[in-house]
């Protein structure tokens, strides 16, 4: 099993004011403050995204959904004015087909994930702003799928759902498959959802810690249930727990405590 004591040990000894609001929230469902809030917004642009990088000029769907990541994990997704603009913004870059894409502007300095008019990065990006926007409808009710941006997710799902192989797999990033198949499964492509949660549980063995933990952390997040991916996900978390409570991320160990903040959610 997971040592949960372990890890929140490791987050309140390594983890910045952020990182540990992001811990109480997990623990007691206890909104951030307004100045934690703060920290986040201090960035958000006045058509409401966030820029790609400090110097950004336009909004990008990456690091917005990132903020919107951050957001939720304090509680704040639904909490006032600074989810309420990004979510409009997002909601309102979707491209006529059901996708996103960042803007041209961004090709020179964007990363593979997010190149414009890549085809991966399509899919991922549409898959990832589907997401978000589906977690923020479920807030409000835990098993709408046509409610709030209905029309946005029923053209995101049904591009998604077009893009899949007849194996279930997917021609983008590992992370899309997660994004998508919550945004499937709450758009009642059920069938679709599941097969893409099969190529998961197989590719599971091969996966990162962080990337089981963004995963498992994605699925409980729009009410797939306590199946056996999610079962042998967690499994997989208490395999790979370092002995200091914390789990390695993709990134180097300074993301190390917002991975074990994502192990944390997935496993609570």
């Amino acid at each position: 099993m997971v040592d949960i004591d372990a890890a929140i040990r490791y987050v309140v000894a390594h983890g910045d004011p952020v990182e540990r609001a992001r811990l109480s929230y997990l623990r007691t469902g206890q909104p951030a403050s307004p100045e934690i809030i703060d920290r986040i917004a201090g960035g958000q642009m006045p058509e409401g995204g966030w820029p790609a990088s400090a110097e950004g000029q336009v909004p990008s769907v990456d690091a917005t959904c990132f903020r919107l990541g951050e957001l939720d994990d304090l509680g704040g997704l639904q909490a006032g004015p600074v989810a309420e603009r990004a979510l409009h913004w997002l909601a309102g870059a979707q491209r006529p087909d059901g996708t996103w894409q960042e803007h041209d502007s961004l090709a020179g300095e964007a990363p593979a994930w997010a190149l414009p008019g890549d085809p991966e990065a399509t899919l991922y990006l549409t898959s990832v702003a589907g997401f978000w926007l589906t977690a923020a409808a479920v807030e409000i009710d835990p098993y709408q799928t046509r409610g709030r941006y209905g029309d946005v997710l029923a053209s995101a799902a049904g591009f998604v759902a077009g893009q899949l192989r007849p194996d279930g797999s997917w021609p983008s990033f590992l992370a899309a498959g997660w994004h998508a198949a919550g945004l499937l499964h709450q758009q009642q492509y059920f069938y679709e959802s599941a097969r893409v949660q099969q190529v998961l549980g197989e590719r599971l063995p091969d996966m990162s810690p962080a990337d089981v933990a963004a995963m498992a952390a994605a699925l409980r997040r729009v009410n797939l249930g306590d199946d056996w991916l999610l079962r042998n996900a967690r499994k997989r978390l208490a395999e790979t727990q370092r002995p200091d409570g914390g789990w390695d991320s993709n990134e180097g160990p300074v993301f190390d405590v917002n991975i074990t903040l994502t192990a944390l959610r997935a496993c609570r």
